[in-house]
């Protein structure tokens, strides 16, 4: 991956419609950062997940690119990817570019490093904080626990720093509802209700899928503790459209 202090691996730049989350529906610029050293079950943008994959450009080029492909009355601006935290450098400066511009900045991320996640949250509006079960296989297990311990630093920090806020945990087949309530007490004896601006439970749909009584034992799970919780499964794939 060509990571320099000017240049940044990506993946594509694309306008669609918002697939996924608490603003489902909503007319989105897609900005894939290229590489991702995850390995998520039911990932669907394999071609995105090499570290050499996508094609390097000068943030400049960028830039370029950015405001050639906005269209009108788009509503914000996703970083995504691959793994955008990865180049958390090109991000913080790419999403300031936009800002600049009167946009609303989105970050979806695996938030495994919160330092790299603090230099970037001044320039994003919104954080999707997406916390990982054990099933997701997203790292082995003698690391989930330190994944977890950087989402809970990076759900504090978004929600202190007053961005707008929601939680996302994709359910399997395979999701343990003893461990899902676990990461429940876990959050919300940390944050207040009233600071989360969502949690969805979304299904996953690559592999392993959930039944929907396993779904309802999981929205079970959470409407006792905070009432906002939506299942939503990814509006994009049922569309046909990236």
């Amino acid at each position: 991956m060509q990571t320099t202090a000017n240049r940044v691996q990506l993946s594509e730049i694309f306008t669609s419609i918002e697939g996924e989350g608490i603003l489902i529906g909503t007319k989105t610029m897609f900005i894939r950062m290229a590489g991702c050293h995850l390995g998520c079950i039911w990932c669907d943008t394999g071609y995105a997940l090499a570290l050499n994959s996508g094609k390097a450009y000068t943030l400049d080029h960028v830039k370029d690119m950015i405001s050639n492909e906005l269209q009108p009355n788009t509503y914000k601006v996703n970083f995504t990817g691959g793994e955008p935290l990865l180049q958390h450098d090109a991000v913080a400066n790419l999403a300031k570019f936009i800002k600049d511009k009167g946009l609303k900045t989105y970050l979806e991320s695996s938030c495994f490093d919160s330092h790299r996640f603090e230099k970037v949250l001044p320039f994003i509006d919104i954080c999707k904080i997406e916390f990982k079960m054990s099933d997701s296989n997203a790292v082995d297990s003698d690391h989930h626990t330190r994944l977890l311990i950087n989402e809970r630093k990076c759900l504090d920090m978004s929600i202190e720093c007053s961005k707008t806020t929601y939680i996302k945990v994709v359910v399997t087949a395979s999701s343990s509802i003893g461990e899902f309530r676990k990461l429940l007490q876990d959050v919300f004896t940390r944050i207040e209700t009233r600071d989360l601006a969502g949690f969805i439970i979304q299904p996953s749909s690559v592999m392993e899928e959930p039944s929907l009584e396993k779904l309802l034992n999981f929205y079970d799970a959470t409407y006792p503790i905070y009432q906002n919780v939506r299942i939503i499964p990814q509006l994009h794939k049922l569309m046909g459209v990236r």
